[in-house]
């Protein structure tokens, strides 16, 4: 089934029973997130806002929210399809008649891949020029947020010279009718399409697009490599052509079937603040001056269903998303990466924070070959943190991984530590903004150590002084409460050394060792809150040949330091709202209030 709009998943949602219709009247003003951060943490179904205070539009969320619905809009055909094509450039050299023929239904299915001209479209039924958007019913999330932000764009650039195109997505804070922040970030498509006009003192042209095929906010959010069209990779996933119309205005072409369309253009050095924002990490992106997109006129349909997304502390929407682009693109990475098998990215961390992978090592320290091939690749480039193994295992299962790991590594020569790289955008534990480390541990061939299951002080040890709990995360990894960081800068240093640690590879010092209760809570608050050149502290090290050589234990220091945002919270009166109100948006209980778990009010 080709999902060629918004309208045809919604359809599709309604026959399945994954969506409700909530016609109690909501305010776009923090109460739309409140009631879409419970919906997901209940597992619950899309939500169709229908009477939004202050506009005639209806706002969608939680459209991709559980595995099924990611089922649902895309199926097994893309993975089956992307399969194919690897087999097809592994088999079909040299090609043969015999080879292509078995090949022949991969041809037809590329054939219908693509775009299309159109006349017309939806999306030309209204138009309005000068733009307003304050007729948008545009979300605030988080009660410390700098404004309403558009949280699903679809941003379409192309390069001023070579005419190559981008879709990317990235959240727009909506300062006025005619104004938005562009919030893009280092290895940004969009951005580096902006930084040529720039250069030669001319304006971007830029179309924003809301809604339209569900294929279209996938291939916006994917990690491609520079220059592979996202417009291809939805094509693909929507199983045919993307039909496109002209704008009458002369600007890029519109794609027929979207609900708004934006159309506007970013100015050579014109930058206004841009945030706070609340952001998929879980703690707020402070306001920095970033480029404005100037909207000149929007294109609707005339009863536009405007979609829009919540994010803050995993798990949310964006965390079912970037699962399936794993998964779909997976088949790509031998093809782009000969000595990586597997990768996995971490949606518990933010998927920057940290990475998995399990390579060939043929030769003597191949695995840091294939570590830096990585650290090179696109998007990749801004993971914090990697992990490498050479054993085929299952990288979703994070702690057997990590056990895995420090059963092998020789910390002397598996652990490297790359300071004064580039750092993804949201992440604040660097030096600076896009600044930071990088560190990287294998754990490769056969078991080194055996690793303790259980913390016992050996006998006479009491727990080391400003350490009040000690409680193993899995096999070899101790987490360790400890004093705020403001009042012990220099904790973690000291508690590698300690004797009744000896015994532990790994120690992760944290604020509350509730972190260690599952996979989740750890990866979350380990990998968001330290810095590799920071906040890795050994029990000794030695320089050899310029090479540091790390002695075990390693001590991680994941306390939250004065510097860093403060973690996203709801406010209290957001929160007692929509506790009242409940059985107003979903009468007879149709859906479960669960409040997301450890979420502290503001």
């Amino acid at each position: 089934m080709v999902l060629s709009s918004l309208r045809a998943y919604l359809d599709l949602l309604r026959r399945e029973r994954e969506v409700i219709e909530i016609t109690a009247p909501v305010d776009p003003h923090l109460e739309v997130a409140e009631i879409h951060r419970r919906v997901i943490a209940a597992g619950g179904p899309a939500l169709l806002f229908g009477n939004v205070k202050g506009s005639r539009y209806p706002i969608v969320t939680n459209l991709f929210g559980t595995a099924r619905r990611i089922e649902l809009a895309f199926g097994r055909r893309p993975l089956e399809f992307v399969k194919q094509a690897v087999r097809a450039a592994h088999e079909l050299l040299p090609p043969t008649p015999e080879k292509l023929w078995s090949f022949r239904g991969f041809a037809l299915d590329g054939l219908k891949v693509g775009l299309s001209r159109r006349g017309s479209g939806p999306v030309m039924e209204a138009m309005e020029s000068p733009a307003d958007l304050s007729q948008l019913p545009v979300i605030t999330s988080w009660p410390e947020d700098g404004g309403p932000f558009i949280t699903l764009p679809l941003v379409y650039t192309e390069h001023p010279h070579e005419r190559s195109h981008n879709l990317g997505m990235y959240r727009m804070h909506v300062y006025d009718g005619q104004t938005t922040g562009m919030h893009w970030q280092i290895q940004k498509g969009g951005g580096f399409h902006y930084s040529v006009a720039e250069r030669e003192g001319h304006s971007l042209p830029v179309t924003v697009f809301l809604g339209g095929p569900p294929a279209l906010m996938l291939a916006a959010i994917a990690p491609l490599p520079e220059n592979l069209p996202e417009l291809l990779l939805a094509s693909l996933l929507m199983g045919g052509r993307i039909p496109r119309v002209p704008d009458p205005r002369g600007a890029y072409p519109l794609l027929a079937e979207a609900e708004f369309a934006l159309a506007g253009e970013v100015r050579p050095h014109e930058r206004r603040a841009e945030g706070p924002f609340g952001d998929h990490y879980g703690y707020y992106s402070l306001a920095h001056d970033f480029p404005a997109f100037n909207v000149q006129r929007v294109f609707h349909r005339r009863d536009a269903i405007y979609p829009a997304t919540v994010v803050g502390k995993p798990r949310q929407e964006d965390f079912f998303i970037g699962d399936y682009l794993q998964e779909l693109l997976s088949p790509l990475f031998p093809m782009v990466m000969p000595s990586v098998r597997d990768i996995w990215s971490y949606g518990e961390t933010g998927f920057h924070s940290l990475a998995a992978a399990v390579v060939h090592e043929r030769y003597a320290r191949e695995a840091l070959v294939s570590a830096f091939r990585i650290l090179g690749e696109g998007q990749l480039s801004l993971t914090k943190f990697l992990l490498i193994t050479d054993t085929p295992r299952d990288l979703r299962d994070f702690k057997g991984t990590l056990e895995h790991i420090l059963a092998r590594a020789d910390f002397a020569s598996d652990l490297f530590v790359f300071d004064r790289t580039a750092m993804d955008t949201l992440d604040y534990t660097g030096t600076a903004l896009n600044r930071g480390s990088k560190g990287v541990l294998m754990g490769l061939g056969d078991a080194k150590r055996d690793l303790p299951h259980e913390f016992r002080l050996p006998e006479g040890l009491p727990l080391p002084s400003g350490v009040t709990a000690a409680r193993p995360f899995c096999a070899g990894c101790l987490v360790l409460k400890g004093k705020p960081y403001s009042e012990a800068p220099e904790q973690a240093a000291r508690l590698a050394g300690e004797a009744a640690f000896a015994r532990w590879p790994l120690l992760v010092l944290v604020d509350d060792v509730a972190a260690a209760e599952s996979s989740e809570q750890f990866l979350w608050t380990a990998f968001t809150r330290f810095e590799p050149g920071g906040d890795i502290h050994p029990a000794g090290r030695d320089l050899i040949r310029h090479h540091v050589a790390y002695r075990a234990p390693i001590c991680i220091d994941a306390r939250m330091k004065p510097r860093y945002p403060k973690e996203v919270r709801p406010d209290r009166a957001t929160v007692e709202v929509v506790d009242r109100r409940w059985t107003e948006y979903f009468p007879a209980g149709m859906v479960q209030d669960k409040r997301p778990s450890g979420d502290p009010l503001n």
